[in-house]
């Protein structure tokens, strides 16, 4: 009796050690947490912004309105008559949120053709790809995180046709990401791991 109940003590204490890879960080709202709960973020971060010029802040507030860090992040699904599952809202999936078609672009365009998106580092590097093309397509700074979200969940197109402009819980919550990107930045300027 007590080889079982030993074994189910470790057990238990094996899956209390593990899984944790994935999981987000659990202080959201202070950056320097985050990265020195999760260093292979703030890795992922900066490749991205030397690769694009999207600044780490502007990254770490976009993935935060878009999957709050989950790695397995989808949308909701979709119910016929309330009840019947028909499928998700949308293909978003991951860290950025990106949808199948836009990512598969990413995948073509920069090379990446094995990213997944439930990898920071891939998450971090198609959100740079994403935004410089705002930048070259819409003339949106690589620092205006809230223009450069409304692009993000508008798409190229609708951002120049200006779409966002009659959703105003958008707007609010591009409002919001800039505000966050702002509180990151100034977080990650006394950060001891960051600089």
């Amino acid at each position: 009796m007590s080889r079982i109940i030993s074994a189910l003590i470790a057990l238990l204490i094996m899956a209390s050690c593990g899984g944790g890879q994935n999981s987000p960080p659990r202080n959201l709202d202070n950056a320097c947490s985050i990265i020195t709960q999760k260093p292979d973020y703030l890795k992922a971060f900066k490749a991205a912004e030397r690769r694009w010029g999207v600044p780490v802040h502007v990254q770490m507030a976009t993935i935060y309105h878009e999957s709050r860090y989950r790695s397995d992040a989808r949308t909701p699904h979709k119910y016929v008559l309330g009840i019947i599952p028909m499928g998700r809202v949308s293909s978003a999936y991951g860290y950025s949120q990106a949808l199948d078609g836009t990512w598969e672009e990413y995948q073509r365009e920069a090379g990446r053709r094995s990213s997944k998106r439930d990898r920071i580092s891939h998450a971090a590097d198609f959100i740079g790809w994403y935004m410089n093309k705002s930048y070259e397509k819409n003339g949106i700074a690589l620092t205006d995180a809230r223009n450069q979200y409304l692009a993000y969940h508008e798409g190229h197109t609708g951002y120049a046709r200006g779409s966002y402009r009659s959703k105003s819980w958008l707007l609010g919550v591009a409002n919001k990401v800039q505000a966050r990107a702002n509180m990151y930045q100034t977080q990650l300027a006394s950060c001891r791991k960051f600089n």
